[in-house]
């Protein structure tokens, strides 16, 4: 659900009192997403600015992003004007869905001047744009005169506010209409805050003390309808049970994850198109592979149609397609197919020779089908960690494509280079006093296994299931640290959505790698079977990121 009028209300003052701030970076994190890394009162901090048309949004994030090799030229023309200036004043437009920074910098001739950034935050209308003296320097997204002849967004254009809706402001002006919506007559609300509001109306409560609880609130409380978020800066009576957070801590956890998917799509769109390209090109092949083998299980039959055009002495058969032949066994009639082109003999020698190809294929034949079901699960197994994939978890699936020689290596990265030779770093946590480490790709899960484990540590990973491994760093951890540990491993495989998951455990000594096998692929000895229902929440009050 998009960003209404009075969410960005609350949200304004809480910017404006960082100021006034220095721009000291601007990174493109996606093609409608902006990052300023500030400095101000509260020491370092970033603004998020997202024109995305379901997620657009502006806040103080704490979350880390990674940024494209090249920036857009938008965001170019941003670090020209804008690095090294001073936001100074961050205001909203009444109570619309548009706001306005002013940055105070320095021209090219030193002369001082102030700039206006403004975030135009309307679902699919949501810009960016940068204005100086009434005219627009650039936009993020340009609106050309055919699509918009009332307001035209271009360079050099003059800039013309988004016009008010000359509706009542809900904070100064309570009166209400009973025969319209809140939506027609209160600016700033959206369909859902007048549907929550008139519900909460409805079983007695006042208006004006609804808004009172508007004003005061400094959360945002997050519940679920039809397995979609909802969210607003009060209780949601009408949802039920909801939970809530501060206010910009509230909006990572509702945006960052859905958007880290399409980020990683964009920045690693390579790496999905790879994985799926040979999952394809292995799952068309395996049924041809199937079809041969069984052909060459056939392969008597070939001697059979040999012997019989020896014993009949068949001579000339150019020209035709097949011959029926006397079985000398079961005194049966045999359909002998032939090529038009050659004799008898040639074609009992065809024959024969077909014959040794199947039956010398068949080890071949078998060994290809082995290979390729490996493939499938290998390439399934990576579209599904893929699928709860953060940033650093897809670097390592695209170095490990590399490494196997699916993907080629790009040049100019330093940073990944630096990376590659630190080595996979599986991730970390801790659960009443015992450190847990996991892997959320299969270099992390080797690494983890097979060089960060001691042989007496405790190894956990859901059965049937491609998935996390999990170590737990104790001998003889508690049941509670176990069942923590297997959650974990449920959680990050493909049964975290299911109940009852079950996950195997043992001794890192009674694992052992399997020789040739793709990364991560273990083989296990004596070992324990818990099942578990995966809980995201008990995770993520440990500290864990989760969806």
């Amino acid at each position: 659900m998009p960003l209404d009028g009075i969410l960005l209300h609350k949200l304004m003052p809480e910017i404006e009192s960082s100021l006034p701030s220095r721009i000291q970076k601007i990174y493109q994190i996606a093609p409608y997403e902006v990052l300023f890394q500030l400095h101000g009162p509260q020491g370092k901090q970033q603004l998020l600015i997202s024109c995305h048309t379901r997620y657009n949004r502006i806040l103080f994030t704490k979350r880390s992003y990674p940024t494209p090799n090249e920036p857009g030229n938008f965001v170019m023309l941003l670090r020209k004007y804008l690095e090294g200036g001073m936001l100074i004043h961050a205001a909203q437009a009444g109570l619309d869905r548009w706001c306005t920074l002013e940055i105070r910098r320095r021209n090219e001739l030193g002369d001082p001047e102030t700039v206006q950034l403004v975030a135009e935050l309307m679902g699919n209308y949501a810009n960016l744009l940068l204005v100086r003296d009434g005219m627009i320097i650039d936009a993020m997204k340009r609106i050309p005169p055919f699509e918009n002849n009332k307001r035209m967004i271009l360079p050099n254009a003059p800039f013309r506010p988004i016009p008010p809706q000359n509706k009542k402001d809900p904070f100064t002006d309570q009166t209400i209409d009973p025969s319209r919506t809140l939506t027609q007559q209160f600016s700033g609300f959206s369909p859902f805050l007048s549907a929550e509001v008139e519900y909460r109306m409805s079983r007695g409560q006042s208006f004006s003390s609804v808004m009172k609880e508007i004003e005061d609130s400094r959360s945002i409380y997050i519940a679920s309808r039809n397995q979609e978020a909802v969210f607003h800066c009060i209780e949601l009576h009408a949802d039920g049970k909801c939970r809530s957070y501060p206010l910009f801590e509230g909006f990572d956890i509702l945006y960052y994850h859905r958007e880290e998917k399409e980020r990683i799509k964009e920045i690693s769109g390579d790496v999905f198109h790879t994985v799926r390209r040979e999952l394809k090109h292995q799952k068309q092949k395996l049924p041809r592979l199937l079809k041969e083998y069984d052909e060459a299980l056939d392969c008597d039959r070939w001697k059979t149609y040999g012997d019989l055009l020896y014993i009949h002495q068949v001579g000339d058969t150019r020209g035709t397609t097949e011959i029926q032949l006397e079985d000398y066994e079961t005194g049966q009639p045999v359909t002998v197919p032939l090529d038009p082109k050659l004799d008898g003999t040639r074609n009992a020698q065809r024959c024969y020779s077909r014959y040794q190809k199947y039956r010398k294929g068949q080890v071949y034949l078998k060994e290809q089908i082995r290979i390729c079901e490996d493939e499938i699960t290998y390439f399934e197994g990576l579209l599904e960690q893929l699928e709860q994939a953060d940033f650093s978890v897809a670097e390592g699936i695209r170095d490990e494509l590399v490494k196997g020689g699916y993907l080629s290596e790009q040049t100019g990265k330093k940073r990944r280079r630096r990376k590659q030779q630190e080595g996979p770093q599986p991730f970390e946590t801790e659960y009443a006093g015992v450190k847990i480490s996991y892997g959320r790709n299969n270099l992390q899960n080797e690494a983890l296994t097979f060089r960060r484990s001691r042989k007496n540590d405790l190894w956990f990973h859901a059965k049937d299931y491609h998935g996390s491994h999990v170590v737990v760093h104790d001998p003889a951890p508690s049941e509670e640290v176990i069942r923590f540990a297997a959650g974990l491993a449920a959680y990050y495989s493909k049964g975290r959505d299911s109940s009852s998951v079950p996950v195997n455990y043992c001794p890192v000594s009674h694992l052992k790698k399997i020789p040739g096998a793709k990364p991560g692929m273990v083989q296990l000895g004596n070992y324990h079977t818990i099942y578990i229902d995966p809980d995201p929440d008990i995770l993520r009050t440990n500290g864990i990121a989760v969806d």
